[in-house]
């Protein structure tokens, strides 16, 4: 089998879903006859919006490549529990991404690109650069997107100057205002009265390894926490519900609230002390805490807890 697929993470963000089919896009420019961008997962409202705004197919969603291909390319991950079921089944050929690397090893070299920056999108943006590839209006247009996305409007502490100079360039290619659209696009993935409480926890959740304990981490935006933590309750069930299901040790809800740039943390599981300890807070009655300032889980979560479960 020749063909490859190119997919992001499992619980697909926009960035998942848009640097699949820029990478896809890319491959095909460079020579690589068969090569498809799939997701592993559907679409959430925000994406949803995106592509229905540009007019571009969702991708088909898979949950195993080892039946119809040997190789495959990762965007916007790395880690194995982010992935594919059967990615020990198939061959990596590439990767891109802007995540730490973790639980990742082959067998064989691969093309690895990854910079600490706010988005894979970004990458991409200097990879098309790189190899002298033009970029179409509606692809511009969707990577912009992503990088909106990821980045909060450029408001996020992952935001870097490549991310800005990346921005710039797709806006005048795709002819978007970046403030007007950008807002849109954000308040049209807050809308969580159609959400289940499972969909709110874990539509873009995370599973990470630390200190020996399995703490899965999810991520919700809005323009109101009260919206979110109105559910409390039904939200800690859930929880509890799916700790048991999948074995881990911790579920942790951030919900972020996108125009204070502020976030409201939800905490099921233990052990609840070093949650305490890695952001310096006390745990409510209710197992919440305030953090001000706090927008990214890439960067403003995940490393601090990683150094509290060290």
């Amino acid at each position: 089998m020749s063909k490859q697929l190119v997919f992001g993470h499992l619980n697909p963000d926009t960035d998942a879903i848009v640097a699949a089919k820029a990478f896809a896009y890319l491959q095909t420019k460079l020579g690589v006859e068969d090569v498809e961008a799939v997701a592993l997962g559907n679409p959430n409202p925000e994406t949803n919006y995106v592509l229905n705004h540009f007019d571009e197919p969702t991708p088909r969603v898979v949950t195993a490549v080892a039946n119809e291909v040997d190789s495959v390319m990762l965007v916007d991950h790395n880690e194995r529990q982010q992935s594919v079921s059967d990615i020990d089944q198939v061959t990596v050929t590439a990767v891109v991404d802007h995540h730490r690397i973790a639980n990742f090893e082959t067998a064989q070299p691969l093309f690895y690109r990854a910079e600490p920056v706010g988005c894979t999108s970004t990458i991409l943006t200097k990879l098309f650069n790189e190899n002298k590839v033009e970029i179409p209006a509606k692809l511009a247009g969707l990577m912009l997107s992503a990088i909106i996305s990821d980045t909060l409007l450029l408001k996020s502490p992952t935001t870097t100057d490549v991310d800005r100079e990346a921005v710039r360039e797709l806006a005048e290619i795709a002819d978007i205002d970046v403030e007007s659209y950008g807002l849109e696009m954000l308040k049209a993935g807050t809308d969580l009265s159609s959400k289940t409480e499972l969909e709110l926890v874990d539509g873009d959740a995370k599973s990470f390894e630390m200190g020996g304990k399995t703490i899965r981490i999810g991520q919700v935006n809005t323009v109101d926490l009260d919206d979110v933590f109105s559910r409390e309750a039904a939200l800690v069930k859930t929880m509890e519900e799916e700790n048991q299901k999948n074995n881990y040790d911790m579920f942790l809800l951030l919900a972020t609230n996108i125009l204070s740039s502020d976030s409201r943390l939800l905490v099921v599981g233990e052990p609840k002390d070093t949650v305490e300890k890695a952001f310096n807070v006390k745990l409510s009655d209710h197992n919440t805490a305030d953090l001000p300032g706090v927008v990214s889980r890439k960067k403003q979560v995940v490393p601090p807890l990683m150094d509290a479960f060290a």
